[in-house]
């Protein structure tokens, strides 16, 4: 039972966390009077009902005393509480359905900048997926905790907590005070039960109230029973349906890849395989569904008739009028539905345990990369640290001491390792594939969580990556990217166009596609040194920027580089593997393998180039 209880204290400890920062925002005045409003209509709701219920009294008596005057002076009435319930329900619909949309606004919003601040969907999606592959128990663990499929948890799980949460708690207030302002009009009306014992009889006043409670206390146990499969099984449904409609989207970016290698059939077999478990969970989920409707519904459905068999006998013996017995059957029926609140929303309760674990482990997530910068540490390897951050003051060149660089495993790549770059510098970074050459720049451009040492680097520096993003769009917009196209004009657009050989697209600037999969590789490739030639940085870092391009095309691009950043007064650094690359570099960082014992796998060798 204590477990239970704690269980029940941590959850809604979650569910606290995540709520109270809307009625803290800047929105709060607004999302305080939205709630006030709401609660004050919820209120109205219950004290008229149980205006309508005293009306069921007088009108029903005055059916049974055939009293014409009472009876249309009580229709008179019906209207007037009839008309204010409509209105109160009415408003109350809308309001909540403001209230939620304004929060859902604002939670989504403020998930967005603060995934998309600090590499935040980076760092998930490298502790996701490298630390899954890792052979260490801790980097599983660590991968475990980081929450999978973000965009299902800001787009949907956050729509169907703030939904679930306002719904569930004004339910919870609306049977609360109904069962508070039913339950002395039930008192009153039960009277005493007489229950013969022997040669005597025990009295049980509010005898009404008590069979609700045990009726109700029984449908709650029950339900909980048949219903406890809810909660994960409702978890694990949303988490299926995130990952078929996950792939489903990979194969709309790679369709070029997939069509090329044939692959319809493997995609079509594991698409299938994903759909598969989507409809087995569901399945198991609608059975237990199933049974719990089975009760629910013949609960409801007995609870019609319980309180008019109980009160029966004293109608009958005339202790009571047919008003009497309609205001008694229908304050039972406000009691027992406050009481059954469990019973009618667990399985919505079940949906928003589940969506509030999903919210609570991406909310945590965040929460972890806020606090270290990165929120990511290793224990079987380097910790995170921010002194590989980007934005160094030195604005003259690169200055990396006591590089420790590690795999997200914890295995070391690089100990100690010590590098300098100066303007004027022409280097080529090599190595054996999967030596850690792509991580070396990913730890200069301050986004790899498993290195630590000290860094100093110019602030203008492009980074350009092996596979280059393009937002959809018009052209321009992703040829500006990440800044905006109105920061430059057509000339300047088309002009980086032309010097990256791209001038069959000069025309195309507002033509909106999707250029990452509209365009050839090595299209892409001179699509993101256009946007390097465009902004003209004085440092260029190039991840095997020009392996799709012929040496023509190759040799051109190199020698508008190396001119850009000696006019800008920086360098370039690239990493490729092609020979020919070598011609427009100087010096070289080569990573060497370590034999086996050291502390490190690779080493880096400094040498110039012929």
């Amino acid at each position: 039972m204590n477990k239970k209880f704690e269980a029940t204290k941590a959850h809604l400890a979650k569910v606290w966390a995540l709520s109270l920062p809307y009625f803290r925002s800047e929105e709060k005045w607004k999302a305080r009077a939205l709630l006030v409003a709401i609660v004050a209509l919820n209120l109205s709701s219950v004290f008229m009902l149980v205006q309508l219920n005293d009306w069921n009294r007088v009108f029903y008596d005055a059916l049974q005393n055939k009293d014409a005057a009472v009876f249309w002076k009580q229709l008179g009435v019906f209207t007037y509480l009839a008309f204010t319930l409509i209105i109160i329900a009415v408003y109350k619909f809308y309001l909540t359905q403001l209230l939620e949309m304004r929060w859902r606004a604002w939670m989504t919003r403020d998930y967005l900048q603060r995934w998309l601040q600090n590499q935040a969907f980076y760092l998930m999606e490298l502790a996701r997926f490298s630390l899954g592959s890792s052979a260490t128990a801790t980097a599983q663990a660590t991968s475990a905790a980081m929450p999978d499929n973000p965009d299902q948890r800001i787009q949907e799980d956050s729509n169907q907590f703030t939904s679930y949460t306002v719904s569930l708690s004004m339910g919870l207030l609306n049977a609360v005070v109904t069962l508070v302002s039913f339950v002395g009009i039930l008192w009153g009306l039960s009277g005493d039960f007489a229950i013969p014992v022997g040669g005597t009889s025990i009295n049980i006043p509010g005898f009404m109230v008590w069979a609700a409670i045990l009726y109700c206390a029984v449908g709650s146990y029950v339900t909980h029973l048949i219903g406890r499969p809810l909660s994960g099984l409702n978890f694990q449904q949303q988490q299926l349906e995130a990952d078929f409609r996950h792939h489903l989207v990979r194969v709309r970016e790679y369709s070029e890849s997939i069509a090329l290698d044939r692959g319809e059939k493997v995609e079509n077999t594991q698409l299938n395989r994903r759909f598969s478990d989507v409809l087995a969970n569901y399945l198991k989920l609608l059975k237990t569904q199933k049974n719990l409707t089975w009760f629910t519904n013949g609960f409801g459905q007995a609870a019609v008739v319980f309180p008019m068999v109980v009160a029966a006998p004293r109608y009958f013996s005339g202790a009571i009028q047919l008003g009497q017995l309609t205001q008694i059957a229908g304050a039972f029926g406000r009691v027992q539905d406050s009481l059954s609140w469990l019973v009618d929303n667990y399985s919505t309760l079940a949906a928003w345990n589940a969506t509030t674990l999903r919210l609570t482990s991406f909310n945590d997530s965040l929460m972890a990369i806020e606090g270290r910068r990165t929120g990511l540490t290793n224990t079987a390897g380097p910790e995170s640290t921010a002194s590989l951050a980007p934005g160094g003051k030195n604005l003259d060149g690169v200055h990396i001491d006591d590089l420790q660089l590690a795999l997200p495993n914890g295995q070391v790549l690089l100990n100690s390792a010590h590098l300098k770059a100066q303007a004027g510098d022409r280097i080529l970074l090599q190595g054996p594939s999967g030596s850690g050459k792509s991580t070396l720049f990913r730890a200069i451009a301050g986004i790899w969580p498993f290195a630590k040492g000290h860094l100093d680097k110019p602030q203008n520096a492009m980074f350009i990556p092996q596979r280059p993003y393009f937002p959809d769009g018009p052209l321009r917009d992703a040829l500006a990217y990440p800044e905006p196209a109105a920061s430059y004009n057509d000339e300047q657009l088309k002009q980086a166009l032309a010097d990256a050989l791209l001038p069959q697209l000069a025309d195309q600037l507002d033509r909106s596609d999707a250029w990452g999969q509209k365009l050839s590789g090595g299209e892409q490739q001179r699509l993101a040194i256009a946007r390097v030639l465009l902004k003209k940085p004085a440092w260029v870092f190039a991840d095997e920027a020009t392996s799709a391009l012929d040496k023509t095309a190759e040799e051109t691009i190199y020698q508008r580089l190396l001119a850009m950043v000696q006019a800008a007064g920086g360098a370039i650094v690239s990493i490729a593997h092609r020979p020919s690359v070598a011609a427009f570099h100087t010096q070289s960082w080569t990573l060497e393998a370590l034999p086996e014992g050291n502390s490190a796998r690779y080493q880096v060798k400094v040498a110039a180039l012929p």
